[in-house]
């Protein structure tokens, strides 16, 4: 059996704890700069101390307890900061504020649930909203963020420097506002947790396709919203959506983590209960109205998952969803996925009709996606040489490891089939 070494353990605890513990730190310190330099100190002593003494019984509480005195230790050391900062460190080493504070889970919900509220204030632009929250809250990279956006990581980071300041500024408090206060938030908060969710359902990067820690919290939070604001329909219908993805989680890969597609994935291992909860959702989100764009999202999802195999999936109804989603709430990448279903109702010529009007206009000139369904669209009209060039674009934009496998496989087997029909030799 082999032994996890406290380097090992402190890396995965900052993959999975750290967005955590910069939550409570920016509650009990009331700054996001100082709490991003407080949890950075903080993991920095981890690797000094616990190489030699061990792991802490606690290392969450450990971990908010060690950055909050490195916060207040480098407040005191600094005279920029303002006497009303000062108070908040005060206020701070409050002992009824302490340990008790960090080990609570429902508390750490609460953290992270009121620090969405914080980042999607209106006083903030909507682009740096999401943004600032899959920073803090979810702790996504700039890069992965700047993806998520199709745009330029400097843009990115511009836009979460202006968030951060903005909210130091403008004093917004650090709570989840009023019951007449949330409704002007929830688009935005909704987009975050979507957002979270597809970044672990379908990771940028990296060398695994699902991201079970971002699944999960984005249901979580998914849930938490639901419960705090009963009558959104469409929270019920992103809550479906994301549950009808997830129960499909296990057969999306091989044991060795090779894509499996949706057509053959094994439908008997779909996690039936989340399916049920999530069909029952999708019904709830309907009736509730009015219809947004996660809950037609999530009666797509419910289509897939009703479907006892890929040969009885209504692709017409599901093309009717996404012809109503373009009108809903239109983007690019929704009408390249309205493409695909028409071509699996009219055939690949009209799905690629549609997939080459939304790459005229170029807003996914950097979307792999763009150029790996345009691929296949040519590869089933036997198209082999616009097919290959499609999948080669597409190969050199992706970022996802078993992606970029899959992609080669496609590409080495369109080379072989153009090598089984080329021309024997004339030589004798």
């Amino acid at each position: 059996m082999s032994v996890v070494s406290p380097r090992e353990t402190i890396a995965r605890l900052y993959r999975d704890e750290s967005p955590r513990v910069l939550a409570t730190l920016i509650r009990l310190l009331g700054d996001f700069d100082t709490a991003e330099e407080a949890l950075q100190d903080a993991f920095a002593v981890a690797v000094e101390q616990w190489e030699h003494n061990g792991l802490p019984a606690k290392p969450f509480a450990w971990l908010v307890s060690t950055a909050r005195f490195r916060a207040i230790d480098r407040i005191r050391r600094d005279a920029r900061f303002t006497s009303d900062l000062d108070g908040r460190a005060v206020d701070a080493q409050a002992p009824e504020r302490a340990d008790s504070s960090f080990d609570d889970e429902s508390g750490v919900g609460d953290d992270r649930l009121r620090l969405i509220f914080t980042c999607c204030h209106p006083a903030i632009a909507r682009e740096a909203q999401v943004a600032l929250t899959l920073r803090t809250v979810c702790g996504l990279t700039t890069d992965e963020i700047a993806r998520a956006f199709l745009i330029p990581v400097p843009t990115m980071a511009q836009r979460l420097v202006r968030a951060t300041g903005k909210i130091r500024d403008a004093g917004i408090p650090y709570r989840v506002p009023a019951t007449n206060d949330l409704a002007p938030r929830l688009d935005a908060v909704l987009a975050v947790v979507y957002l979270v969710f597809t970044e672990g359902y379908a990771a940028s990067a990296g060398d695994e396709v699902v991201r079970v820690d971002l699944c999960g919290e984005a249901i979580r939070l998914g849930r938490l919203i639901v419960e705090l604001m009963p009558a959104a329909g469409d929270a019920k219908g992103l809550l479906a959506l994301m549950l009808l993805h997830d129960a499909r989680r296990g057969t999306r890969t091989t044991d060795s983590g090779e894509l499996i597609l949706l057509e053959e994935q094994d439908r008997s291992r779909w996690d039936a209960a989340q399916i049920a909860e999530g069909l029952s959702l999708v019904e709830a989100a309907l009736r509730q109205g009015p219809t947004g764009a996660y809950s037609i999202q999530a009666a797509i999802a419910a289509l897939h998952a009703k479907a006892a195999s890929a040969a009885n999936t209504d692709w017409r109804q599901i093309a009717a969803l996404y012809s109503l989603l373009v009108e809903r709430a239109p983007s690019a990448v929704v009408e390249l996925n309205h493409a695909v279903a028409v071509a699996m109702v009219d055939g690949p010529a009209a799905g690629l009709l549609l997939a080459d009007s939304v790459a005229a206009r170029g807003e996914l000139r950097s979307y792999h996606l763009l150029y790996a369904v345009r691929a296949d669209l040519l590869r089933r009209l036997d198209r082999r040489t616009l097919a290959l060039a499609e999948y080669r674009k597409a190969l050199e934009l992706a970022t996802l490891e078993p992606e970029r496998r899959f992609l080669r496989s496609r590409i080495s087997e369109l080379q072989l089939r153009d090598s089984d029909r080329a021309p024997a030799s004339r030589e004798s």
